[in-house]
């Protein structure tokens, strides 16, 4: 163990793999040659901490009410969320995909945990465990049913696998009897599951 680990601008309260080992030495490496300060580092730890699934709950109400704003998200997310004043906080791509009567997205990180943490905040325990990664995309629904989702036969279900290049934001289908919802009220309905889509917004019966 390092003994200047508590000087660090950011030390997890778990043993740490090799991966942040080394994201560590780079960090102090970076520190030491001026090229950031520990801050500059603190500022941004601190600012990731902060988001939660409101931010891409604010997204998904909105698409809900302006057609307009949802075609330009599904066609370009990154730039569409830029204009509700929401900065995601990495340089990966994201693809807004969305949910249909016909057609069910859900996604997964075959490969470790990559999730959009700037718009949903920390990933589940569940969304990194193994069970989850390996099961979702040779049984989708199986999994599903599982956190209480049925899904009609006749639905699609499609499997997202996320990466570190590219992330996925699931606009869910609009729960019925929302017309004369605000847009803050919708944004009550949306979950953090229902934008991985391994569940339904909320209806309003259940807020």
């Amino acid at each position: 163990m390092r003994e200047d680990h508590h000087d660090q601008p950011h030390a997890p309260d778990h043993p740490m793999t090799e991966f942040e080992w080394r994201v560590d030495a780079v960090q102090a490496l970076l520190i030491e040659k001026g090229v950031i300060t520990a801050d500059e580092v603190r500022r941004a730890v601190e600012e990731m901490d902060a988001r939660t699934p409101a931010q891409g709950a604010r997204v998904v109400a909105r698409a809900w009410v302006d057609p307009a704003f949802k075609a330009r998200l599904l066609a370009d997310a990154k730039a569409t969320i830029a204009e509700i004043g929401i900065t995601v906080g990495f340089d990966a791509t994201i693809v807004a995909v969305e949910n249909t009567e016909k057609v069910h997205h859900a996604v997964v990180c075959t490969l470790c945990s990559c999730y959009p943490r700037g718009l949903l905040g920390y990933p589940p325990d569940w969304y990194k465990s193994l069970n989850y990664r390996s099961r979702a995309v040779v049984e989708p629904r199986s999994v599903l049913s599982e956190f209480g989702l049925e899904l009609r036969s006749d639905v699609e279900v499609r499997v997202l696998d996320s990466t570190a290049d590219m992330r996925y934001l699931v606009i869910p289908v609009r729960p019925a009897g929302t017309e004369g919802m605000s847009e803050e009220e919708l944004a009550d309905l949306v979950t953090r599951d229902s934008m991985i889509g391994v569940a339904q917004a909320r209806t309003p019966a259940l807020r």
